[in-house]
C-alpha cells in the first residue's frame, strides 16, 4: 500500500499563535514534528494557510502546499492538500502540527490497521493506566474510546465510559482498561474524499468530537493499541512542558 503523510499547521491558533514557529529545544515544533513523520513515511507534507509556516518548513528541507484559510478542520485541510499534491495514495496519515514527540511506533501501528480490509479509517489509544486514578479518567479534555471485539471503535467520550456499576469511583481504574483516545488519524484516501463532505452530526455537536461524525455514518474506524504516551502542545504552557519532557527523554 501507498501511504502519504499531511501535518495541517495553522498560525492563528486562538490559544497560542504561531505555535508550530516555536522553538522546542532549538527547533520550531513543525520542524520536530515533520521530521519524526518524514523519518517513517517519506511522502511527507506540512498543509498551512499560512506563508511565514510554509516558507518555514521550506527552510529546513521541508515539504509544503497552501491551502485555503477557510477550513473547519484539519481533515478538511488535508483532504485539499492531498488533491494539489496529486498522484494515487491509498492510505493518507493525518499528523497533528502540533505533536512534536510522535512515535514511529505509532506511526507504523496506524499504518497496519489497514491490513484490515474492513477498516476505513484508524486511530490510535492507549491505556490509562492506574496514575492519576479516577481523576485522569474523568478528565473532559481526555477523550475517551471503546472498541469491540475486532478492535473497531464503538464510541468515543469526553465522559467516562463504559460506567462501572456497583462500585465506588476510586475503584474504577482496577475494573477496566479504559483507553485514552490518540488523535493521530489515517483514512483510506475514497473515505477521505467522502467524509468530508459529512454534515456535522448530532454526536458531534453534542461530545465536539468530529470522529464521532464519521461513526455516525457508519464508517468503521479501527483503533491500533499504543503503550508510548506523547505531550501534545496547546498552550504556551504546554510548550514549557515539552521542553522538560525533552530533557528527560535526552537523559
Amino acid at each position: 500500500m501507498k501511504f502519504i503523510a499531511i501535518i495541517p499547521a495553522r498560525y492563528a491558533s486562538t490559544r497560542f499563535p504561531g505555535k508550530p514557529l516555536a522553538m522546542l529545544g532549538g527547533k520550531m515544533v513543525i520542524q520536530r514534528v515533520y521530521e519524526q513523520v518524514s523519518a517513517t513515511i517519506a511522502d511527507t507534507y506540512v498543509a498551512t494557510d499560512d506563508e511565514r509556516i510554509l516558507r518555514a518548513v521550506e527552510s529546513f528541507g521541508g515539504k509544503a502546499v497552501m491551502t485555503a484559510a477557510t477550513h473547519q478542520s484539519g481533515t478538511d485541510r488535508i483532504a485539499e492538500a492531498v488533491g494539489i499534491i496529486g498522484g494515487h495514495y491509498d492510505v493518507v496519515v493525518n499528523v497533528q502540527g502540533d505533536e512534536p514527540f510522535i512515535r514511529r511506533s505509532q506511526i507504523e501501528t496506524v499504518c497496519r490497521c489497514f491490513d484490515d480490509e474492513l477498516t476505513q479509517i484508524a486511530t490510535l489509544a492507549m491505556p490509562f493506566g492506574n496514575e492519576g486514578g479516577f481523576q485522569t479518567i474523568e478528565n473532559p479534555n481526555s477523550p475517551k474510546v471503546v472498541v469491540d471485539n475486532q478492535g473497531f471503535a464503538l464510541y468515543f467520550s469526553r465522559s467516562i465510559i463504559p460506567f462501572i456499576r456497583g462500585k465506588q469511583t476510586d475503584a474504577w481504574p482496577d475494573s477496566f482498561p479504559f483507553l485514552k483516545h490518540i488523535g493521530l488519524y489515517a483514512y483510506r484516501t475514497e473515505v477521505l474524499s467522502e467524509v468530508t463532505k459529512l454534515p456535522q452530526s448530532s454526536l458531534e455537536k453534542a461530545e465536539s468530537l468530529e470522529q464521532l461524525r464519521w461513526l455516525q455514518n457508519g464508517y468503521k474506524i479501527k483503533v491500533g493499541l499504543t503503550d508510548a504516551e506523547t505531550v501534545g502542545i496547546d498552550t504556551p504552557a504546554d510548550l514549557e512542558r515539552a521542553e522538560q519532557f525533552l530533557e528527560k527523554i535526552k537523559n
